[in-house]
């Protein structure tokens, strides 16, 4: 991987690219932040994704599936990088990394209620078209603690708090 850096180093000037605890993209310094670990396949090719997100300047998201299709773009455009250093990443490894982002957004959306899933209205409440139930969830990407309300009628305001779950 330390050659691999020294060229992206070289190649986006851009860029800062710095050792830290995880593979992450700063969008608010331009920083890559890649875990330095030995050689391995996974750190070259989750370095290159990070990159990725860089390269398409991703800033922000408003909603999950957007996050969802950030992670898709930033992989197609590793797969891009990769070509052009000889890299090859395993399909599989992408796969993987996106049924995470899959099974965060089907566990976000499961109504606590009935188990449908439920449409996102605002960046952090999903509401149910089978139970009419609504429940907030965290801005995390690694917890899902929310609040269940249900509202029982279309004209009440003010829906009543049922209850306060923590899922990890």
């Amino acid at each position: 991987m330390e050659t691999l850096l020294a060229s992206l180093q070289k190649d986006f000037p851009d860029f800062t690219f710095t050792s830290g605890e995880t593979f992450c993209w700063s969008p608010h310094n331009k920083q890559v932040i890649y875990a330095a670990s030995p050689a391995s396949n996974i750190g070259t090719w989750s370095l290159l994704h990070e990159l990725g997100h860089g390269l398409l300047d991703h800033q922000s998201y408003e909603t999950d599936l957007e996050l969802l299709l950030l992670e898709v773009e930033a992989w197609t455009k590793a797969r891009e990088l990769a070509v052009k250093y000889k890299i090859e990443i395993d399909d599989d490894h992408i796969e993987d990394c996106m049924d995470t982002y899959r099974d965060w957004l089907d566990a976000r959306s499961t109504c606590p209620e009935c188990t449908h899933n439920g449409l996102q209205i605002s960046s952090r409440q999903y509401s149910c078209y089978n139970c009419r139930m609504r429940w907030q969830v965290t801005s995390s990407r690694f917890s899902r603690p929310y609040r269940l309300t249900k509202v029982e009628d279309k004209k009440e305001k003010s829906p009543k708090l049922l209850a306060q779950t923590t899922f990890l």
